[in-house]
């Protein structure tokens, strides 16, 4: 059964265009509602809602806040708080689910709905398609009797405050450091400078003055030479880049030098490697650069890729019962330390990693240079192009096998092929990359 609504991490749009109205997300907040009462066997299960500083958030917390009530769920509101936050307390309170508003790294325009399940994990398959299948049905109010409550909670960002400071080691501190720290004017600004001055350090905190028209306006995780160029302003040993809704990270040293997603997994690898404390192996994805991937295999550590979207590496690591994986894009996760992506966690693992290492981000990165990578988006015009590109895309992993790979992609969202190809010499990449697509253009 194919999704209607639901993508890789919940339901997302341009605000006030379908899905993302207010009356699609009271249906939505009823439909998950009611599938919650039915799985979870309880009279009024607990949810909690959370949400970024996007100014259509308030329009969209009342939205759901009352389409769980009319279902008989009882909402908590937290206000502003990072999505790894809301996983964290769905866990820690004992919650049915957690619902977290955010379009993450997208513009202000935008916004959409993530859920957790009980535990703080994403929300599987199968309840994504009863909440899809239940939002076809009428919706029909609960008696007066059987409807929810609702009420805001105090004190949320400083319990997540505190559980991001208990991932450190406790016989580390921060002290000595100058960190520029970039909240993306999102759901950090009040969250991610305090951890990190709490530990020791000197902060300098930027994007930190939302307006609800600003998240990720030239900020922030996806606008790392923001960061980059602040920490060389102040004169900082580090910056920290997040993401809108706090569940990504990009990294910047001294010399105005960004690390991204990769780059952070292989330093946390190798210091838990190093220690004999990894845990297996780590998980990256099919866009995941090989030149990291060699690298690991280099000091021993298995290297597994899985579709691209953090739940699919989630699902990779559980099947593994490994612990640390992720994405270039900076989504990064270290499973003994939270159950989902978390941008200030990883930063400090990274921190705790390089303690260990005893060096710097641009020392321990110096294994590997990411191999060039060459992408072209075809579009499709009806054509069979997996039939028609099959015996040049085997001649083209033949050709570069130990080099290089190949990757096809067609696009949830529009009728195109993205045709990546990676290679040692850019010039071999572009060159699979262009005939490959002119099969597939010309089928």
């Amino acid at each position: 059964m194919g999704r209607k609504y639901f993508g890789t991490d919940g339901v997302r749009g341009e605000v006030g265009k379908a899905p993302i109205t207010p009356e699609f997300v009271l249906r939505l907040g009823y439909a998950a509602g009611k599938v919650l009462v039915d799985h979870e066997h309880e009279e009024h299960p607990t949810v909690i809602i959370g949400k970024d500083t996007r100014i259509s958030g308030y329009m969209l917390e009342a939205a759901l806040q009352a389409g769980f009530t009319a279902a008989g769920v009882n909402v908590l509101l937290t206000g502003p708080l990072p999505t790894p936050g809301i996983a964290y307390l769905t866990r820690a309170l004992r919650l049915s689910a957690g619902v977290m508003i955010s379009a993450s790294h997208n513009p202000y325009q935008d916004n959409g709905i993530k859920f957790f399940a009980k535990g703080g994990k994403k929300l599987d398959d199968a309840l994504e398609l009863q909440i899809e299948a239940m939002l076809d049905s009428p919706m029909e109010t609960s008696p007066s009797r059987e409807l929810g409550r609702a009420k805001r909670i105090e004190g949320a960002d400083l319990r997540y405050i505190e559980f991001c400071k208990g991932t450190f080691p406790n016989e580390l501190d921060l002290k000595g450091l100058k960190l520029v720290v970039d909240c993306a004017h999102g759901a950090t600004y009040h969250i991610a400078p305090k951890v990190f001055h709490e530990l020791g350090a000197e902060v300098i905190a930027i994007g930190d003055k939302p307006s609800g028209y600003n998240i990720n306006d030239g900020v922030g995780a996806t606008h790392a030479e923001a960061v980059a160029q602040a920490v060389q302003a102040h004169g900082a040993d580090y910056g920290i880049s997040l993401d809108g809704d706090g569940d990504r990270l990009m990294m910047a040293d001294r010399h105005g030098n960004v690390y991204d997603g990769d780059q952070l997994i292989y330093v946390i690898a190798k210091a838990r490697a190093a220690r004999g404390q990894l845990g297996g192996g780590v998980v990256g994805t099919v866009m995941t650069n090989m030149a990291m991937e060699l690298a690991l295999q280099r000091q021993g550590v298995p290297f597994g890729r899985a579709k691209v979207g953090d739940r699919y590496v989630l699902e990779m690591l559980g099947q593994h019962g490994w612990l640390v994986g992720g994405e270039a894009s900076g989504h990064v996760l270290c499973l003994d330390k939270h159950s989902t992506g978390d941008g200030i966690i990883s930063a400090l693992q990274v921190l705790a990693a390089l303690h260990e290492l005893k060096t710097g981000l641009a020392e321990v990165c110096a294994d590997w240079t990411p191999f060039p990578q060459k992408m072209i988006n075809v579009r499709l015009h009806g054509q069979d192009w997996k039939t028609a590109s099959a015996a040049l895309l085997q001649e083209a992993e033949q050709a570069l096998t130990g080099h290089g790979r190949v990757v096809l992609r067609p696009s949830g969202t529009e009728p195109v092929v993205r045709v990546m190809v990676e290679a040692d010499d850019l010039a071999l990449a572009t060159d699979w990359a262009s005939r490959i697509a002119a099969v597939i253009e010309a089928a």
